[in-house]
């Protein structure tokens, strides 16, 4: 079949989607339409924003839905009178019912960052880094009832880079995505796209990130705080207490042949901060007290000092 008679709905909200639902544009789709979220209040003044998905879809003129839930009966019968063949779904934010997934007739296909069935879930990427993994990557599943329980259907692999953080791996995984959904629509448009099962005893789940996740528990190793930073970065960030005041910290770096009191400051100098953990120690190159800009460790330390021995997380 060709890509031009795929009446499509593609479903997405974040910047995470834009890659795909341009792809999906080039690949030439009939979209005829985009599901995404509500706009939403956001900044200080607190003024409606659109989602980007939205920004992207109204520039090309494609129809845009925004139901606040998905599963009224209302919103369900607008979607079936779109008559899609084929839903497309990345990070959309609403969980697809039954009657959802029943109406197109090449199903609904979802673009998830991990290689399934490891981290299931909202948060894929955070957890890859957080569990100190070297790889991860895409996978395209026919979606189903469970939480991202669907047959595999395309997968690509990415490197972890050690000192990578959830918003660089966060970009490549977008323009993965991308590649991992047009090689999915070639195969479909040409009757070769293979489904296979995931095995359940494999999976593990990736739940949405909270601010209390960020807090520093000194005593462990340097490479699993390290982990957390960057995993954490840049939402929620990873944050210690520095005189009764978050400290939140990034750019980080384990540091070779240092060690000392869990927690205490090793080091402050103009490369950054090293702070002893539970096993070896940790660089800090950028800090930030709650109000203020993140700064480098040499502009911060300009305006508080931090002496040999003086003890973070409390």
């Amino acid at each position: 079949m060709k890509p031009e008679t795929v009446r499509t709905v593609f479903m997405g909200t974040p910047d995470f989607a834009l890659e795909t639902l341009e792809g999906l544009i080039d690949f030439g789709l009939n979209l005829v339409g985009v599901y995404t979220q509500p706009d939403r209040p956001k900044g200080r003044g607190k003024k409606l924003a659109a989602p980007p998905v939205k920004e992207l879809a109204e520039k090309h003129g494609i129809p845009v839905f925004q139901p606040l839930k998905l599963r009224d009966p209302a919103a369900v019968e607008q979607l079936r009178e779109l008559r899609p063949d084929l839903i497309v779904v990345v990070a959309y934010g609403q969980i697809l019912p039954k009657a959802i997934l029943d109406v197109p007739q090449y199903g609904c296909i979802n673009v998830h960052a991990s290689l399934l069935p490891k981290y299931r879930g909202a948060a894929p990427i955070n957890k890859a880094i957080l569990e100190g993994e070297t790889e991860t990557g895409i996978t395209t599943m026919h979606m189903d009832v469970g939480l991202d329980t669907g047959d595999m259907l395309v997968k690509r692999s990415v490197a972890i880079g050690v000192d990578e953080t959830a918003g660089e791996l966060h970009d490549r995984l977008a323009l993965v995505g991308r590649e991992a959904m047009e090689e999915t629509l070639k195969r479909l448009c040409a009757g070769e796209l293979v489904a296979e099962k995931q095995d359940d005893a494999l999976s593990c789940y990736a739940p949405m990130m909270k601010k209390e996740d960020g807090l520093i528990d000194w005593n462990q190793s340097a490479r699993t705080v390290h982990n957390l930073v960057r995993g954490l970065d840049p939402w929620p960030g990873a944050y210690t207490h520095l005189d009764g005041e978050i400290l939140k910290i990034a750019g980080t770096a384990v540091a070779d042949g240092l060690s000392g009191e869990p927690g205490t400051v090793l080091q402050a100098e103009t490369d950054g901060i090293c702070i002893a953990c539970g096993e070896g120690a940790l660089l800090i190159g950028q800090l930030q007290l709650p109000g203020k800009k993140r700064l480098a460790a040499e502009i911060f330390l300009r305006g508080r000092d931090l002496p040999v021995g003086r003890r973070l997380g409390t």
